[in-house]
């Protein structure tokens, strides 16, 4: 992306992202960093631009804010009520020593913030707070950083505004390790989220940091919440999801890289009488719990029901590994295959399984 001069270009969305964001950071010109072309004439970023403001408080951090998940100029979308997909995404980056804001901000969250662009313009998913996403790797290369999750919640200082194209969320990407993450999905991204908000203040990233559930009374007020309340993971959004149907059964396709996320998930939800939803960039499959097992199949869409048993028996067979994996029946076996890792670029820099 190219960097030019902020400011507002006379448009009614963009004007008003503009008006929030005067409130918050009064005063400071941002840095902004504008796409060379348009997604829409052929470019690689799906988003018009990218802003950057320093903030001194709640500790020294970049805030970053999108523009072009929403309506930035006429009209376009059917929903009278949403601008766009309804959200601009934030990121708060916490400053290295020495930073005083006089400098340049670190570039690659930019790469991050239009790498999740391109997934949600292919996919048509929208996010809410609440949800959250696997990078698939560390959240930037050659950090040695071990966040390699992505939630989402409320920014805590942007509030959703109405524009004149509609209403949109301001929606804050917070970097998460392995095992908060899981903590999430055991549980919920509000309840984790909550209990790490005084060891991360306004939910900054920081690259550095090891996993505050290291704490171990964070972890046991974590465990606690999850055991009261039970998993809130509702949907769970991978990369690689497919399936075929033919005379000796269906075959569910799953990337290695998220066997775990949905073999964890799924006794959390479906022992508790709840869905699971897994959704792909096209397609999106059900698991329910149910007293015999069902399947029923829809060109974008599949209904699966399992009983106890066969919940366990999935949970038993399938492993992160390429391979297929036949459950019992005969009626459906699941099929991993290799996960590939991705640089900020897109280029394939390895694969797991």
């Amino acid at each position: 992306m190219d960097k030019h001069d902020g400011g507002g270009v006379g448009t009614a969305g963009w004007d008003a992202i503009n008006a929030a964001l005067r409130a918050v950071h009064a005063g400071q010109a941002p840095r902004h960093f504008g796409t060379a072309a348009s997604y829409t004439l052929g470019g690689d970023d799906p988003l018009d631009g990218i802003s950057v403001y320093w903030s001194p408080l709640p500790r020294p951090h970049w805030h970053y804010v999108t523009y072009g998940f929403s309506e930035l100029y006429d009209k376009h979308s059917d929903d009278p009520e949403a601008s766009g997909f309804g959200f601009e995404l934030t990121f708060r980056l916490a400053a290295e020593a020495g930073e005083d804001g006089s400098g340049a901000p670190p570039t690659w969250p930019l790469d991050l913030l239009q790498n999740v662009a391109r997934y949600v313009f292919a996919s048509g998913n929208v996010f809410e707070a609440g949800h959250h996403l696997d990078a698939n790797g560390p959240i930037t290369l050659d950090s040695g950083t071990r966040l390699r999750h992505l939630a989402f919640v409320a920014d805590p200082q942007l509030l959703a505004i109405a524009t004149p194209n509609g209403r949109l969320d301001f929606l804050q990407m917070v970097g998460l390790t392995d095992d908060e993450m899981a903590a999430v999905r055991r549980w919920s991204t509000s309840g984790v989220m909550d209990v790490l908000a005084p060891a991360m203040p306004s939910w900054i990233t920081e690259l550095a940091r090891d996993s505050l559930l290291a704490d171990a009374a964070l972890a046991d007020r974590v465990a606690a919440g999850s055991r009261r309340d039970g998993s809130s993971t509702g949907m769970l959004f991978v990369e690689t999801l497919d399936w075929s149907d033919a005379d000796v059964g269906t075959t569910l396709v799953l990337g290695a890289g998220q066997v775990d996320s949905v073999l964890e998930l799924l006794p959390l939800r479906l022992h508790h009488d709840r869905p699971l939803v897994v959704l792909g960039r096209e397609r999106q499959w059900r698991f329910e719990p149910g007293v015999a097992d069902d399947l029923q199949l829809d060109e974008d869409s599949a209904r699966c029901v399992l009983c106890d048993a066969s919940i366990a028996a999935l949970l038993a067979a399938v492993r992160a590994e390429r391979g297929v994996y036949p459950l019992p029946g005969g009626r459906l076996q699941v099929e991993v295959v290799p996960t590939q890792l991705r640089d900020a670029r897109g280029k394939v820099i390895g694969e797991i399984g």
